[in-house]
């Protein structure tokens, strides 16, 4: 048990996937694990741990913004041994290709800042995914036909963004979608020497300003979990 996690001893598994919604933790939970069992609920922050083709997996919520992940991935690679931990969650399109439910595979995650940034300062750290993680995660998709790109995002600081001049340079040098912790997870990754990916759907574009409805989004998530999975234990 720890300040913000009160699984006992041995109910957190080795492989975490994160989304930062906790009732999505909940839903994907009931949906894709066999025997899930509430371990965490904390601050309201859920995670359940269940099996998966006969592999044992946590879901945990990590909340929103890298400051909420931060936190929860610390506490479950210290404290509860986890050694591979993929962020499931839905980001914003930059690019004219990228569609609304594609599924983005985060090789790289640029940021202004991260709770990381009082560590390296003046250096501009580029954490990327694991390789094996994200190669499994390609031929996942490809598999499942799903639309899917593999290439840089931007892990933002806020959600109500007023630098229409940074997103058009993003976009510029193909940024491929926004959203809010990955890079923080991928610089806890490389601290603590343990495996990180990021799989994100598209849920809204900055280009076209489309938008999935709130009671689609679910529905569209669950290649994203799969991939996931498939991912982790190939």
């Amino acid at each position: 048990m720890t300040v913000h996690i009160g699984a006992a001893p041995g109910d957190i598994a080795e492989t975490v996937l994160l989304p930062g919604d906790p009732y999505r933790a909940k839903w994907a939970a009931e949906t894709f694990l066999e025997n899930p069992q509430l371990v965490n609920e904390v601050r309201g922050m859920l995670a359940y741990t269940g099996e998966w083709k006969g592999n044992r997996v946590t879901i945990h919520g990590s909340g929103m913004g890298m400051p909420s992940l931060s936190i929860y991935a610390n506490e479950l690679i210290r404290d509860y041994n986890a050694k591979t931990l993929i962020r499931i969650g839905s980001c914003g399109g930059m690019q004219d290709k990228v569609k609304i439910r594609d599924i983005i595979l985060a090789m790289t995650a640029s940021s202004i800042s991260t709770p990381s940034s009082g560590i390296f300062k003046e250096f501009n750290f580029a954490p990327p995914a694991d390789w094996t993680l994200l190669k499994n995660a390609v031929a996942a998709a490809e598999t499942r036909k799903s639309n899917y790109h593999v290439g840089s995002i931007y892990s933002s600081d806020v959600f109500y963004d007023e630098r229409p001049d940074l997103n058009k340079e993003m976009t510029r040098h193909g940024i491929l979608g926004v959203e809010m912790e990955a890079a923080e997870l991928y610089n806890l990754a490389a601290r603590y020497g343990v495996r990180a990916l990021a799989v994100l759907t598209v849920s809204d574009h900055l280009l076209t300003g489309e938008a999935l409805p709130s009671e689609d989004r679910e529905k569209s998530f669950g290649d994203m979990v799969e991939i996931a999975l498939e991912a982790a234990f190939t």
